[in-house]
């Protein structure tokens, strides 16, 4: 089985709009800080899969809905994270992991990995989408 930390996140809202904290320097979930960017991701495309090897990456959707799966190629954990689920869900080294957009708009995950990334000597592998097929179809499953 995976064990992942994630850590449910608490939008504090009033009359003006609403603050939610992310991840803190003396949060229990926080090792290193390497940068923090966001990528934005259109309705329905996949972007996984990919690992690293000494980066962890802390993901965050901050707009819309992602279907986030990570896998160890044996097994896999599911979660749906976004404006009607904020969670801070901590991936470690070595295992897989992609996400899809779900519903009809963009969404924007906000990642704080503890490594910057390195151009000339990237820490990362990457697969295409349909690469752990056997594991898991990206396609919506009905329970």
């Amino acid at each position: 089985m995976l064990n992942l930390n994630v850590k449910k996140l608490n939008p504090i809202a009033d009359e003006r709009g609403f603050l939610m904290e992310i991840f803190r320097s003396d949060d229990k979930l926080f090792e290193k800080f390497g940068q923090a960017y966001v990528t934005s991701c259109y309705p329905g495309i996949v972007k996984g899969w990919h690992k690293h090897e000494k980066q962890t990456d802390n993901f965050c959707c901050i707009k819309g809905m992602i279907k986030l799966v990570i896998t160890d190629g044996k097994y896999y954990k599911e979660l749906f994270i976004g404006e009607r689920n904020p969670l801070l869900v901590q991936i470690p080294p070595g295992l897989w992991h992609g996400f899809k957009a779900i519903g009809k708009k963009e969404a924007l995950v906000l990642n704080i990995p503890t490594l910057p990334y390195n151009s000339k000597k990237p820490d990362e592998q990457r697969k295409h989408k349909d690469f752990f097929d056997k594991v898991y179809k990206w396609e919506i499953h009905e329970k």
